[in-house]
């Protein structure tokens, strides 16, 4: 079964690694970087903003 790429924009990411702290992380290591904990805050909060939208 192909993965679903691109759920999530990369403005969108990005704009919620930069409000965790985890963007300069990102920036210079890459998105593999980011622990298990932080993406989890990621999600958490991408669906906190869809909800919000919706």
């Amino acid at each position: 079964m192909a993965r679903n790429k691109g759920l999530m924009s990369e403005n969108l990411k990005e704009e919620i690694a930069k409000e965790l702290g985890v963007y300069e992380q990102v920036k210079h290591e890459g998105w593999g970087s980011v622990s298990s904990k932080d993406c989890g805050s990621m999600v958490a909060k991408a669906i906190e903003i869809a909800n919000r939208k919706a």
